[in-house]
């Protein structure tokens, strides 16, 4: 019987995997029936996902939720250990919705379409682990889960420099995942008791100079995957050679599973340490927003475009982590998922785009408006709600970690004004290469040789469906924003406090915020870094 006792979350984890590994043995000649097999695992892991979260999550509860432990490796007490809480649980039912419609939006793959989906469907239960694993060795296996169906998807079905990308790809993310495991073994050995349980691990009392230590490990780790400049370049390059279904893994995904694990980890496991590095972290994601904004208004390349946008937006979730504030860390989660579906919306649309064109440079489009008036539409609509317009989930998200940022009590005035007026210059920026983006591909001198190309097509029902089911959740958001933050309220209120405890400054009778940039020597203690 199907209870809150059955094993929802290693049956969401595992069945796409067990369904990965029969597509060799499916029946199919032209690849249609590995399609219609994929989208239908796909469609049945989200339904089970949908109501497992319907049924069986409180959202008033703050720890973890529909928990399994069975003994895995006794003798190291590894343990198969799984549970969601308010920061995971959205971010599940995010990977559930983009993968499935990824899924969709291969239907055009026909080279190697058994490979594909077999890839695909292993990589869509290795995201889900990486979300709900409460055990840091099966956290390090899922995330090196996930590289290995990265790589192969980029190297090949990406474009003409997919080997460049994908070996990028691989040597970037593979050696930061080492600092994941290197931290993970010194926390677990850390004092009496040898655990890798999260939980456990968040529990122990940690030494300052080991929080740092720690801290600056994951950080590494996770500033590739975020990513956090200077180590991003691998990103505008796998995006340049990537289809668009992958482009919809990497921005709707992979890039939340850096913010995901900064909060579980960074934050929540080394509340000291963060409250010393939270202003550097304030610091690169000004430098995220204004740096990739700018270098995105400068590319030619539409896909590269599109990907330093991303890298922009993801500078609002570092901002909202070291915020110290209920309203900042409540908006880092909001625009972790709001991002997944308006970067998966707007790479499918690059994706619809190329397809039509056969190119990727703007200075190649022009006046193809009139051919696409659809797409045009979709393409407007997608990038009003890149831009953060009202009523979309990206005003919400921006807006939360703008408030929640400027009212913190844990810096000081001065402070506060120049993030918050660095940031606005992103915010800025961002319209202006937009929409510039719309009138350069669809306005303008037309290319006669492209405007006249038979296969200038408008937007087919199959895609009108996806940006469809992605604008759906982003529009409801921006008016109901409730309608996601009451699933992870309870869990940044709880976060928040456990913050707030670590910083003298903001438990001290006569409060005083956190100096602009303070970042010692490992041997001065919290205390006096903190409070001057």
């Amino acid at each position: 019987m199907l209870t809150e006792n059955f094993p929802w979350l290693s049956f969401i984890i595992l069945f796409p995997i067990a369904a990965s590994l029969l597509v060799p043995i499916i029946p199919d000649k032209d690849g249609k029936t590995i399609r219609w097999y994929g989208l239908i695992v796909g469609l049945i892991d989200f339904a089970v996902i949908v109501y497992m979260f319907y049924n069986f999550y409180d959202f008033s509860n703050p720890g973890l939720q529909l928990v399994e432990s069975y003994s895995w490796i006794p003798q190291l007490d590894l343990r198969w250990s799984v549970g969601v809480d308010g920061l995971s649980m959205p971010l599940v039912l995010l990977t559930g919705f983009i993968t499935t419609l990824a899924m969709l939006a291969a239907w055009p793959v026909t080279l190697k379409p058994r490979f594909f989906y077999f890839l695909m469907l292993a990589m869509y239960g290795g995201q889900i682990a990486v979300f709900a694993v409460q055990d840091m060795i099966l956290f390090f296996l899922a995330w090196e889960l996930e590289l290995i169906p990265v790589y192969l998807l980029l190297a090949i079905w990406g474009g003409k420099k997919r080997q460049y990308a994908a070996t990028k790809f691989i040597l970037y993310t593979a050696i930061s995942s080492l600092f994941i495991l290197v931290a993970a073994l010194a926390m677990a050995f850390y004092g009496d008791n040898v655990t890798f349980d999260m939980r456990s691990l968040a529990a122990k009392d940690y030494a300052l100079n080991f929080q740092l230590w720690m801290y600056t490990a994951f950080l590494i780790a996770y500033a590739v995957k975020l990513p956090i400049i200077p180590l991003h370049t691998w990103l505008p390059d796998a995006h340049g050679e990537a289809t668009a279904p992958v482009h919809m893994l990497l921005a709707g995904i992979l890039l939340k599973m850096g913010g995901y694990a900064l909060i579980r980890m960074n934050a929540e496991m080394l509340p000291g340490a963060h409250a010393i590095v939270a202003p550097a972290l304030v610091i690169l994601g000004v430098v995220n927003i204004v740096y990739a904004a700018l270098t995105s208004f400068a590319q030619r390349n539409l896909k590269r475009k599109i990907a330093y946008s991303s890298i922009s937006h993801m500078g609002f979730v570092l901002i909202g982590i070291a915020s110290f504030t209920d309203l900042g860390l409540s908006g880092a989660v909001l625009q972790m998922v709001s991002h997944g579906l308006i970067g998966a919306s707007l790479f499918f649309l690059v994706g619809a785009t190329y397809d039509r064109t056969h190119t990727l440079m703007l200075d190649e489009m022009g006046g193809v408006g009139q051919k696409m008036k659809k797409i045009f539409a979709m393409w407007t609509t997608c990038s009003l709600a890149s831009l953060a317009l009202p009523g979309m989930s990206g005003f919400v998200a921006e807006l939360m970690v703008f408030v929640g940022f400027a009212t913190s009590d844990a810096y000081s005035v001065p402070f506060r004004v120049i993030v918050v007026l660095l940031a606005a210059i992103g915010v800025i920026l961002t319209p202006i290469y937009l929409l510039s983006n719309l009138r350069e591909i669809f306005y303008g001198p037309e290319n006669k040789e492209l405007t006249s190309h038979e296969e200038l097509v408008d937007a087919e029902p199959r895609e009108i469906f996806i940006i469809s089911a992605l604008l759906v959740p982003i529009i409801g958001i921006g008016f109901y924003p409730k309608i996601l933050t009451q699933i992870y309220d309870s869990k940044t209120i709880a976060l928040t406090e456990r913050l707030r405890a670590n910083v003298p400054s903001l438990t001290a009778e006569t409060p005083r915020p956190i100096a602009a940039l303070p970042l010692a020597a490992p041997a001065v203690t919290a205390p006096e870094i903190l409070t001057k």
